[in-house]
This record gives C-alpha cells, structure tokens and sequence, in this order.
C-alpha cells in the first residue's frame, strides 16, 4: 500500500497523536476474561516489526508497551522495499507486518513460520474473509489474491499454500479496507456511479490513479473492464495480451491528456484532491477523510462494479522462539483483543476481530463506522479530531453494504514481472 517515503510516511503522518487518544477508547482491550496483566514471562522483550505505514504506528507501539511490557521497534517502508527486506533480511526482524499479495511472494521464501491456530485466542471470532474466504455463506470469494487463497499452509514447516483450512495460518489479518475512486462533488458536476466515469473527457487533466504496479493494475483493469475495452478471464491473474492491452490503453488515455499525475504517496493524493487540480482519482479511504478535515468537500464513491480491495496482516519470522515467540503470541493476541481494532476502524479502516472491536468503541462510533448510521454526535479520529458532524453517514453504508462488494483483491499475477515492465512503461511513455 505504500511507495517511497510513501503513504507509510504521509498515513503514519496523519495517525501521529498523543497519549490522549488513550481516553477515547471505552475498554483498557481486555476482553472476554482476558487478565488486564498479559503474559508475565514476555514483559521486556522487544519484537523488530517492519512493514508499510498504514499499521506501523506509533500509538499502538506505545499501548503495546502499556499494555504488555513489549516493546515494539516499529519500520516502516514502501511496499516493494518490504517483500524484499523479508526475503532477503530475514533475521532482521521479528515481525513482518505485510499485504496479503506479499504473502504469495514471502511465505514460499520459507522466511516465515506458520502460526499455530491452537495459539491464537481469537482465531474463530475472525472475520471468515480470511478464513473460508466467504463474508456471507452465499458470498462468491473475490478474483485477486483473496486473503484466504494464500491463508493458510499444508503443515508447520510447510511453504506450500492449502486449499482450505488447517491448523497452521500464515499471518494474522490485522488491517483492511475495501478501496473505490475518491471525487470532488463540487467540481465534477455530476454523479459519478461507475469505474469508467474517470474517463469522461469533461475531466480530462484532471484524473489521477495510483503509481504502484500491483494495485494500480487493478484499479487500471476495474476502469477498462467497466468500459468494455477488455473483457478478463480474471483481473487478478491476467494472461500477457490482457496486460498489454490494458497498458496500451492506459499508454494512449495518458498521452490524450487525460491523466493530471500518478500518485505514490499519501500525502500526493491528498494534495492532488484538497487543491483541485484532480477532481476523481484513485484513493485511500484516510485520504479522503484527510481532504475532508481541510474543508473541502470529498466523497469515496461507490461504484457499481464493485470494491477494490486490500489486507494485511502480522507474520512470525522463522528465527522465532523461545520467549521471542511466545511474546510475540501474546502481542498478537493482544492486537486482537479491541483496543487496536477500535483504532483502526475510527480510521475508517476494518479490524479482523469484530466483536473485540466493538466493546472498544462507542455505540455512536460503531453505528457510523460499521453499521451505516447516521452519526448522533461528532464522530472523531483516534487523536480526537472531529472528522465527521452528526447526521453524517458513511460514504458506501455498512461494513456488510462494503466488503460484501468486493470484486478483485490486490494481486500478484504469474505474469507479475512481465505486468510491472510493462507498468513502467507505461508510466515512462
């Protein structure tokens, strides 16, 4: 999710707040009879943690080292610097904090351990997008690297992805969102109800998408497909004439003039959107909230195609064990256990335990956030800033109303390195 100094900077910039944010949390995260003393035997230890900045984040470090006697030594880098840095560096850290399209390329490095479920405390309360893949029984799993595709492996030592459940995880879901176009209504002048609609010459120089291959691809081939241009067998694994025909088209839309930039950073976004130069873009939903805290009018449109969406998780390295590891389960149970989740949804993003979640958050918070309501009160940022006045409702409703319409994960393609030459030229031409 992030690029060079990157949204992990600019998220990590917005998240930065004080110890107040303690306050708007209802419940110290001890729940369903937790004891408010987490594991005695794993007080000191510190755990090396790297990842993108949309979850490295200094408040929860500081709650860990409250809450657990943990400390944690948080890194965060651009996306393609972390798949490499767990690759190649793997004893340089303890815990991979990653995407789950990273997971298709880390875990078969035999880098990382497979997580015992028996360990995790929470493990049947997780939200079964991760688990069975299905949000609802009757839910079709998304095309993309859907969470539960790379989930879950063959055995302890195994590398090898399982086609359903056993008894060994790959990495605890943490964080994720479902993605769609951000717009200016003030400046679009009418409704926009589609992918294609970032098309339209009315906004010609005045779009933008996302410059990083794995994700911009699919936000490139949710707009071509609901355009007609080309028809995939299956965006998240597109064959080499779907990505030279999507980057033939995005090569000459960008030499049309329709395209105002490319953005890799968080904070490129935000500024793109709050100044007026772009009017509908590829975004993040903090982006949004973000633009809407300077006074500007900014919605994330849902669109009728569908959801781009994206997770991420925590990974154990393989070096672990011992105390490290053992302390590692217990900030893991703990990152479970509501006080992050709560966090991480007045974010506006979604935590992987609902129900912990929930009995850190007020009734308010949880009806605008999750359920679509209306807000009664302001409803404020972890840091206490209010984001949104009463009467306000969610852009795209309920949790259920969002996840529920996905249509592609973020992915990595077999044809991954032939995809991100070709992105380049593209963003070259």
């Amino acid at each position: 999710m992030s690029e060079k100094k990157t949204m992990a900077a600019g998220r990590r910039a917005m998240l930065k707040g004080t110890a107040a944010l303690a306050g708007t949390a209802l419940g110290s995260g001890a729940l369903g009879g937790f004891p408010t003393i987490w594991g005695q035997t794993t007080k000191n230890i510190a755990l090396r943690q790297f990842g993108t900045g949309v979850s490295n984040i200094n408040e929860i470090a500081d709650k860990c080292k409250a809450d657990l006697g943990i400390t944690l030594q948080m890194t965060a880098l651009d996306s393609d610097a972390v798949v490499q840095r767990a690759v190649t560096q793997p004893n340089s850290y303890d815990i991979a904090d990653i995407e789950y399209w990273m997971v298709k390329k880390v875990f078969p490095a035999n880098v990382l351990q497979a997580m015992d479920v028996k360990k995790i405390k929470y493990f049947d309360k997780i939200v079964p997008i991760f688990t069975s893949g299905k949000l609802k029984p009757d839910s079709k799993i998304a095309q993309g690297t859907a969470p539960s595709t790379v989930g879950f492996v063959e055995g302890a030592g195994s590398t090898k992805f399982a086609k359903g459940q056993t008894g060994w995880f790959t990495m605890i879901p943490t964080i994720y969102n479902a993605d769609t176009l951000g717009i200016r209504p003030d400046l679009v002048g009418r409704e926009i109800t589609s992918w294609k609609d970032i098309l339209d010459p009315k906004f010609k120089g005045k779009t933008s998408i996302l410059n990083i291959p794995s994700i911009g691809i699919m936000d490139a081939a949710m707009i071509c497909e609901s355009a007609d241009i080309v028809k995939y067998g299956d965006k998240g694994n597109m064959t080499k004439a779907e990505i030279d025909k999507t980057i033939a088209f995005l090569i000459k839309t960008k030499k049309d003039g329709q395209f105002r930039a490319f953005w890799k950073t968080f904070d490129e976004s935000v500024n793109l959107m709050a100044s007026g130069e772009v009017v509908i873009q590829s975004m993040w939903s903090p982006a949004v909230t973000a633009v809407r805290s300077k006074g500007v009018q900014c919605i994330y449109q849902p669109l009728k195609e569908g959801y781009r969406a994206w997770g991420g998780g925590l990974g154990l390295a393989k070096h672990l064990t011992g105390d490290k590891l053992a302390a590692a389960y217990d900030y893991i149970n703990w990152y479970m256990s509501g006080w992050v989740g709560a966090f991480l949804n007045r974010q506006g993003y979604y935590s992987a335990v609902l129900d912990t979640a929930k009995a850190n958050m007020s009734e308010d918070e949880w009806g605008f956030w999750m359920e679509g309501k209306p807000a009664k009160g302001e409803i404020k940022n972890p840091q206490g800033k209010v984001m949104e006045k009463p009467g306000a409702v969610r852009d795209g409703g309920s949790f259920y109303d969002r996840m529920g319409a996905v249509s592609c994960w973020n992915a990595v393609m077999d044809e991954d390195r032939y995809m991100v030459q070709k992105w380049n030229s593209f963003i070259a031409a």
